[in-house]
């Protein structure tokens, strides 16, 4: 009976972890958005910080995509007479927000949170990759279950694991419960 009792979550265990090696990914889809933006003019020339526009990132689960108006911050200086810049005082002016199509998906039981891993100092690039070279974003990481167990166990910084008490890299930020709630 003991040898029955330890070997259910042995089989259950490998089977989920079987299941993500064959999980799809979107890597490289970069879908065609309702404003041109680049984020290689953006963050890339102009150096402007990730968190300027993806202020949520900072603070909760979702980075979020910046309002219109955020634009508009510099936009109603800079660039005024662009196509894709009336495009989006059009949005202000009818009050209708722009409908960014998302590029990064995670399955539903997967619990990810920006602020744990900003906060952190994880870079932004660590999962989406040169952003500061793209003129049209793609998901530039598989984004599986494997993908980011391996980040977590061979590249956790070491002062992130010291700040949750952990001892031992082996388990310090792979706990199950961590991502799967």
């Amino acid at each position: 009976m003991l040898r029955r009792a330890f070997l259910l979550p042995v089989v259950i265990a490998s089977a989920a972890l079987g299941a993500g090696a064959c999980e799809p990914t979107n890597q490289g889809y970069a879908p065609e958005q309702p404003i041109a933006y680049s984020h290689a003019v953006h963050a890339g020339e102009l150096q402007i910080p990730c968190q300027y526009c993806h202020f949520g990132a900072e603070r909760g689960r979702y980075a979020g995509i910046p309002p219109a108006q955020v634009c508009m911050n510099c936009h109603a200086q800079v660039k005024t007479d662009h196509p894709e810049v009336k495009k989006i005082a059009a949005a202000i002016a009818e009050n209708k927000p722009i409908e960014w199509v998302r590029v990064h998906w995670l399955p539903d039981h997967a619990y990810f949170n920006h602020s744990v891993h900003v906060n952190g100092g994880i870079k932004c690039q660590t999962c989406h990759g040169p952003i500061e070279t793209m003129g049209r974003v793609e998901q530039w990481a598989p984004l599986t279950m494997g993908w980011c167990v391996n980040c977590h166990r061979d590249n956790a910084p070491k002062d992130v694991l010291a700040q949750r008490g952990a001892t031992r890299r082996s388990n310090a930020l792979t706990d199950c419960s961590n991502c799967h709630h």
